[in-house]
Parts: C-alpha cells; sequence; structure tokens
C-alpha cells in the first residue's frame, strides 16, 4: 500500500519508501486531470465557482505528494531521489501545461474574466481570478497550436537542466575536504572549530582535522585561520563549484537555462525573461529595478570605496598584505571589527545556544503575535535531527505544525530556507492549518558543547522563522493565495523584519543567556552589536547589489551572443568590485538562487524588501518594538493576507503609508555617506 496516496494530515515519512514516489506522482497527476476534466465537462455555464474556486483547490492530493518528495530532495536527498526528480520534473511540467494550455479550460477561465465587473466579487475573489486569468495567459493559452508545443518543450528541458544544475553544486560541495594534519595549520581558529574540524575528521575514519565547503566549516576558517595560502585553497574551491571543466561543470547549464528562459519569454512576446517576470512583481519593469539598483549603487559606493581602502590599510599595517584578495576579506574584516568595537564573534557564541535561540524566537512570536509553541515528538519525521512543534494561539487554538531541521548533512543542499508540507485554506466551512517547516545548515554541537551559534546564524534563524510565520498565520480561503504566495518581492518583507529583533535589548533579554554561567548577555556587548550592525555596511551593500545586477544581466536581456559564462559576469560585476579578479572562480556556476530557485530576475527582492522592512521597523521603533497594536496591524494586514491584494496595498493598510528608501539609508549609515 502507497502511503503517499492514502489521505495523510502529516506527511508520514517513516512509512515511505524510494519505490513510492513516481507510481504515487503518476496517481495524483491522474486523479488532479479527472478534477480538470470535471471543471471541463460541467454542464452549467462558466462560474467564478464552479470554474476559478475549483480550479484552485483541484490538484490537492499532487501538491502534498510534491511538498514531501522535493522537500526531501531539498533536505534529505540522495541518488535515488535525485534520479527520481528527474523523472517526474518533466512529467510535472508537462501537467502543468497540460492546464495552461487547454483550450476549453481556457475558454471557462475567460468567460468568468470576461464577467468579472458583474459578478460582485469580494478582493481576494477578485485576486484569485485575475491570477487564474494570467496564469493562462501568461503562459501560452493564446498560442498557436505549434508555438504550444515549442513551450512545451522549453519547459520541460529547463525543468531538468534546473535540476541538474542543483545536483551539480551539491556534488561539488560534498566532494571537497581539506585534511589537514599539521594542528598549526588551523592557527587562529576557534576552539569550538578545531574540535567540529576534528570530529569531522573521524567520522571519515581519518586523523587530524577536516574542513569542507558547508558554512559551519567553511566560514570560520575564512574568518578565523591565519594561514593565508589555506584561505585560498579554500576560498578557489568555494568559487569554483560548477566550474572545472568536468561532469558537474555547469556553465553550459546556466547558458541554456538562460536562452531557454529567453526564448520562452520571446515566445510570448516579452523583450526578455526579466520584463516576463517583473510583470507580476512589485517593481514591474526591468528599468524600474535597475533604477532602483543604480540608487542604492550611487549611495553605497562611495562608503564602499571608503571602507576597502581602509580594510586595505588595515591589512597592510597588520601583515604587510600588499594586495588584498577575496580570501583575506572575511579574517581582516573580523580583525578590524573587533579592534573597533572590540566585539568577537566567539565572545558573543556562548550566549547564543541554538535552544535559546529557538526559544528566544518563539517568546519574540508569542510577545508579538500570541503564538506557544509545544514540542512533540510523536510527529513522524524525515531525519532524527528534525524537531516539531504545534503552534496554538492565545485561545488555545492550533494554529500550524512546525519542523526545524538545524545542521548540515551531505544530502542537504547548503544555506537556509522556509518551506511547507502543506498550505492554509478554507473549504467546506473548514479553516484547513499549514505544516511548515525551516531548515538551515547551522554549527553542529560536539562531544565538550552544545550548539552555539554566531551572531549572523542567530540572525538568519530569525529570518528564516519571518518567513515561517508568514505560512504559520496565513488565514486565506484559497490555498493559491495562502502565507508566502505573493509576490517575490514582497516576500522577504516578513522575515527580514524578524531579524531586526536580533539587535534589540528588551529581545536579547528573552533568550540570550550563557551557556554555561546562565549570565544574561552584558548590555555593553548588545551596544556593540548594534554600533556594529552598520561596519562595512557599504561593502555588504555593494556586495548584494552586484548579485541582483547579474540577476538582471542574465535575464534582462538576450543572452544567445554569450558564449563565455566567466567574462560576461566579469562584466556584470564591473561596477561593484572592490577586490582584484580571480579568473579561477564563477559565481553563475553555483548562483543556485536563480539558476535553481525562484529568484531569477528577482535578487534585487532581497533590497527592495530591506527597504519595506527597515520602514515597517522604524514604526515599530516609535511605537515600541513589541507594541501589540502595531504587531497586530502587521499580523492582520500583512502575515494573515498572503496574496490575497496588491502587496503595496496591504503594505500602506499596515503603515498608513508608502516604504520609503530613506529608512533602509538611515539604518545603513548610508544617508551621510557622501
Amino acid at each position: 500500500m502507497n502511503p503517499l496516496l492514502q489521505e495523510f494530515d502529516q506527511a508520514p515519512f517513516s512509512k515511505i519508501k524510494n519505490e513510492h514516489f513516481k507510481p504515487a506522482f503518476l496517481e495524483a497527476i491522474e486523479l488532479a486531470r479527472k478534477e480538470i476534466d470535471a471543471i471541463i465537462e460541467n454542464p452549467e455555464p462558466p462560474s467564478f465557482e464552479n470554474t476559478i474556486e475549483a480550479l484552485d483547490y483541484s490538484g490537492y492530493q499532487l501538491d502534498r505528494v510534491s511538498a514531501v518528495f522535493f522537500n526531501l530532495n531539498s533536505a534529505e536527498t540522495n541518488e535515488n531521489i535525485q534520479k527520481i526528480a528527474q523523472e517526474v520534473s518533466p512529467l510535472l511540467s508537462e501537467f502543468s501545461n497540460d492546464i495552461t494550455l487547454n483550450e476549453a479550460l481556457f475558454a471557462r477561465v475567460k468567460s468568468v474574466y470576461e464577467q468579472k465587473e458583474s459578478l460582485n466579487l469580494n478582493p481576494e475573489q477578485g485576486t484569485l481570478l485575475e491570477k487564474r486569468y494570467k496564469s493562462f495567459s501568461r503562459n501560452g493559452a493564446n498560442l498557436p497550436p505549434s508555438k504550444k508545443q515549442q513551450l512545451r518543450e522549453i519547459d520541460a528541458e529547463l525543468a531538468k537542466l534546473k535540476l541538474k544544475f542543483g545536483e551539480n553544486v551539491l556534488a561539488e560541495t560534498n566532494k571537497y575536504e581539506m585534511h589537514l594534519t599539521d594542528a598549526a595549520d588551523l592557527d587562529g581558529l576557534p576552539e569550538a572549530a578545531k574540535e567540529a574540524a576534528a570530529q569531522l575528521a573521524k567520522s571519515k575514519d581519518k586523523e587530524g582535522w577536516m574542513i569542507t565547503l558547508q558554512y559551519p566549516s567553511y566560514i570560520p576558517f575564512m574568518k578565523y585561520g591565519k594561514n593565508r595560502g589555506l584561505r585560498k585553497e579554500l576560498a578557489m574551491a568555494f568559487g569554483s563549484k560548477g566550474f572545472h571543466k568536468d561532469e558537474l561543470d555547469n556553465k553550459g547549464n546556466v547558458l541554456r537555462i538562460a536562452n531557454l528562459r529567453h526564448e520562452r519569454a520571446s515566445l510570448l512576446g516579452y523583450k526578455s525573461h526579466a520584463h516576463f517576470v517583473l510583470e507580476e512583481r512589485m517593481a514591474r519593469t526591468p528599468e524600474k529595478v535597475f533604477d532602483f539598483l543604480n540608487e542604492l549603487l550611487q549611495k553605497a559606493k562611495p562608503a564602499a570605496e571608503r571602507e576597502f581602502t581602509e580594510l586595505q590599510q588595515f591589512a597592510k599595517e597588520l601583515d604587510g598584505i600588499e594586495n588584498l584578495q577575496k580570501w583575506d576579506g572575511s579574517f581582516y574584516s573580523e580583525k578590524l571589527k573587533q579592534q573597533k568595537f572590540e566585539l568577537d564573534d566567539e565572545k558573543l557564541k556562548p550566549y547564543f545556544k541554538l535552544e535559546n535561540v529557538i526559544d528566544g524566537v518563539f517568546k519574540v512570536a508569542e510577545k508579538l503575535f500570541g503564538l506557544n509553541f509545544k514540542e512533540v515528538f510523536d510527529v513522524d519525521k524525515y531525519h532524527e535531527e528534525v524537531k516539531t512543534y504545534q503552534v496554538f494561539d492565545q485561545e488555545n487554538n492550533f494554529v500550524s505544525l512546525f519542523y526545524a531541521d538545524f545542521h548540515p548533512r551531505s544530502g542537504k543542499r547548503g544555506g537556509a530556507w522556509m518551506t511547507s508540507f502543506k498550505s492554509q485554506f478554507r473549504k467546506a466551512g473548514k479553516n484547513v492549518r499549514p505544516h511548515v517547516s525551516n531548515v538551515c545548515n547551522f554549527t553542529p554541537s560536539t562531544p565538550t558543547q552544545p550548539s552555539l551559534l554566531t551572531f549572523n546564524e542567530v540572525t538568519t534563524l530569525f529570518h528564516e522563522f519571518g518567513h515561517a510565520l508568514h505560512g504559520m498565520l496565513a488565514n486565506t480561503t484559497y490555498p493559491g493565495l495562502s502565507g508566502t504566495s505573493v509576490y517575490w518581492d514582497f516576500v522577504e518583507l516578513p522575515s527580514q523584519i524578524m531579524e531586526n529583533w536580533c539587535y534589540e535589548k528588551e529581545a536579547l533579554e528573552l533568550f540570550a543567556y550563557h551557556y554555561e554561567t546562565g549570565e544574561l548577555i552584558p548590555m555593553d556587548l548588545v551596544q556593540k552589536i548594534k554600533e556594529s550592525a552598520t561596519f562595512q555596511e557599504g561593502m555588504q551593500t555593494l556586495r548584494q547589489l552586484s548579485f541582483g545586477l547579474l540577476d538582471m544581466a542574465w535575464h534582462g536581456q538576450d543572452p544567445s551572443d554569450v558564449k563565455d559564462v566567466k567574462a560576461f559576469e566579469t562584466n556584470a560585476f564591473g561596477d561593484t568590485q572592490l577586490y582584484p579578479d580571480t579568473p579561477e572562480t564563477c559565481m553563475s556556476t553555483s548562483f543556485a538562487h536563480i539558476f535553481q530557485g525562484g529568484y531569477s530576475s528577482g535578487y534585487y527582492s532581497y533590497k527592495w524588501a530591506e527597504v519595506l522592512d527597515a520602514d515597517a521597523f522604524a514604526y515599530f521603533k516609535q511605537e515600541g518594538i513589541f507594541n501589540s497594536e502595531i504587531a497586530k496591524r502587521f499580523k492582520d494586514h500583512v502575515l494573515s493576507k498572503g496574496g490575497t491584494e496588491s502587496p503595496m496595498t496591504l503594505y500602506k493598510r499596515f503603515r498608513g503609508q508608502e516604504p520609503r528608501i530613506e529608512a533602509l539609508l538611515e539604518r545603513a549609515g548610508l544617508l551621510t555617506a557622501n
């Protein structure tokens, strides 16, 4: 019996075998097809209920199977799962096209759309109708048959290429190991990092120490390792993932993905992939994105250049470094930060024991939104490290199930993300509550100490938890508009605003206690954290802008003339480059956000959302960071509303005004940078 084809509330991980997936997909696709056929064959005239609503509720079983499978492919994959992903992705792409290119179905949708003025729809229904109609018209419903076939072929190939890109990056990450046997090579590393490296070596039956490209291993070495040659080797390995002219090389995949996306956009009548994507974003046009990025560039560049000159001089005075390189950046920045603020990340870590930080983010959510988290141990999990919680509101109503998965493994891709195993929606008088998950790659515990987070990891946990809150607090009628189903340049607001609490005394007092002594984090350290928040902000901003500009370079024009991925990338980075270029490295070949994830033509949205979050948090600061009235406004007008209305409408309802870019510049200390 296939557990994925039974009705299930919680994902039945322990019962699922790899061989269950493909049959489950095939049957769930067939079931979804029957639901679509029932809509088309309905003898009643097309209405909002029997066509638009029915369409949004269709495919529920397929959505559940897909959520389980693709989340496993990101967080706990293996060769079998990757092989199945390559087989089922084209099937899903084909099924998706079968819907959007179905003329009879589109005729019904169009018929409802043309009556929209007389249907007396509420805002959520109006948004759903608009979204459903556009999902057809923007994906080929109006194309002639030959071009529809072309679109199908492009989509099927793209589905496979994106998976292959991600598999190559993961394989490159797992393949590299720096095996050290001389203790002197670890000079400068904190004891915890040395112990973790020794533990890693031991787990692979080797003597000495092991450093890998996983963030908890890579970052401490780049930040503290005194051996410049080894830092260089590590940075080169990290920066050249997918750039080795071997079976894991991603250059061909990058070019093919970029060209197919452009071809697809052209087929649909758009000037570029970015023009296609941005039509459904707050930014609307590539021109507006470029204007936004360039305005920030103009403000940040003078500050970045001053900061870089200061860093060069510091490295020269300290160690006689004549040419500051990329592999020197983290090392000397950390030393300079320690000198300026007497703030050492390693001195902060004892106050950020993982369990305490989790408890802290829960307490912040309780104070702001009235949520209570209860750890439960009878929920089926895909790995023993996953923690599970039931979430309740102040009236003890069940709000959500929450999965948390915090440490690196060979089957888990790098980075941190929020995902969902089940969306929230209302149907037949029942409010179906969501199951959401946070997946991260934090420093694991060692035999002598628990998992202690860097401050950067603390802000990452709060960030991803903000996405989780967006999913948990969803309160919409339709699954297609629920939770994080919002414009991509709005989706980062709930996550990025949560990071602000990490810098506030009132919030830190809830959880930042020394893991051995129980002492509260000293307030002078809190003050230094706040003061250091804008340290090298110009350089950090330039780095983020470089990624956004690279994304727009790949997707904002016809890439068919691009033959050399590295040369193209170097040109795109031109205005943002501070460090000397390294010909052996390439960002694009491992830029999973845009070539595997959903950020193509959307990387700018991190900075865009920073404007929103700086402006929104200024409102909290003005009224009190735990002000219940402001928190309720944020919950009612942003977190619970999902994509039911235009993001700017929701934001203005919360804030009473449009967001101001000055709020970001002020917070970043860039207003007086010139």
